[in-house]
């Protein structure tokens, strides 16, 4: 298979434990627009082509798709489950049933455990896949620690119980990270996180990495098939930026690939999702060659734009004023009580 990275080829990132896991994944979030069929498929393919990562979720309504594929894999090459690191998250709807949740996801991928399991959003405000930006559930409420840390215990205990091996979190910000972490007896060793050029959040990064958390950052190329509902007209296109592109050029490759260089270069994994093999081939092999030099990172460090795509309106409580809620911007938890 010429189109074939070596997994050995790849990057490695350490987790607080030391075990060491590729520097990219591959996203399964389908943005509304590609089928579980089409979403598989290109797991299918992305394994046998080098990829070791496959970050999942429940709410991406496909995880029981990408279970027939991993039995695939394992039936029709010599590629192991222990060679693969599998994530997934517990949904915000099952907050208070995470054990359930987390079966579901076992029983979907058809696995006996889980590599890493996030609480997808620090809090259970719910919506229906799928539905308009400016949908909004009675039931939502502000952050509560006293909620989420009841969500995180459930997750211990999955820990405890063998169902998955490592726990993360993912949408946090710093405010919350200070006020849940002290009371954890299981760190997380993961953060998810939006990050791209154009928006590289660089205090909850390194506040991330110096708690010996590993950052996993999506929307790596700026998400440029994510639904209408996430985009504003305010929104910059990380492969449109200006310097993005000068580098690209410099490079002879798509403006992607940078983005991509760039994450890995800088520490964090990116998990950026497609279908289409040429692509996702690229987007791996891309991390094991011709790295972008120390004053190209430097450039596209100082071209942080500080522009959110996926700003979690549809998350949002009665009585708030606006997006910027979910992400406490003056350094104290929005809403707490």
């Amino acid at each position: 298979m010429d189109n074939k990275v070596n997994p050995a080829d790849v990057p490695k990132k350490k987790l607080a434990t030391g075990e060491a896991i590729p520097a990219v994944g591959l996203g399964t979030f389908g943005s509304d627009k590609y089928s579980p069929q089409q979403v598989s498929d290109a797991v299918y393919g992305a394994i046998l082509r080098g990829y070791r990562l496959i970050d999942c979720a429940s709410v991406y309504q496909n995880e029981n798709r990408i279970g027939e594929v991993l039995q695939k894999v394992f039936a029709e090459s010599d590629i192991k489950r222990e060679e693969l690191f599998i994530t997934s998250k517990v949904w915000n709807d099952r907050h208070r049933e995470v054990t359930a949740a987390c079966e579901k996801s076992l029983e979907d991928l058809k696995l006996d455990y889980i590599d890493l399991y996030f609480v997808h959003w620090p809090f259970p405000n719910y919506h229906a896949p799928g539905c308009s930006g400016d949908s909004r559930n009675p039931d939502s409420k502000p952050f509560s620690i006293e909620e989420f840390m009841d969500t995180w215990r459930q997750c211990e205990k999955l820990v405890k119980q063998g169902k998955v091996r490592y726990i993360g979190m993912s949408n946090m910000t710093i405010p919350k990270l200070e006020a849940v972490l002290p009371l954890c007896e299981i760190k997380p060793v993961a953060l998810e996180m939006e990050c791209h050029p154009g928006f590289q959040q660089p205090e909850l990064f390194d506040y991330a990495v110096s708690h010996g958390i590993q950052p996993i950052g999506y929307c790596p190329i700026g998400s440029p098939s994510r639904p209408e509902r996430d985009r504003t007209s305010g929104d910059i296109a990380d492969t449109q930026m200006d310097e993005i592109v000068e580098i690209a050029k410099a490079h002879n490759v798509h403006p992607a690939i940078v983005c991509l260089k760039w994450a890995v270069q800088r520490g964090q994994i990116p998990i950026p999702f497609s279908v289409k093999e040429p692509q996702y081939v690229s987007n791996l092999k891309c991390v094991t060659e011709d790295p972008l030099t120390e004053e190209e990172m430097d450039k596209i460090r100082k071209a942080d734009k500080n522009c959110r795509l996926i700003k979690g309106q549809v998350f949002l409580w009665e009585g708030a004023s606006g997006w910027e809620d979910l992400w406490d911007l003056d350094g104290k938890i929005t809403g707490l009580k």
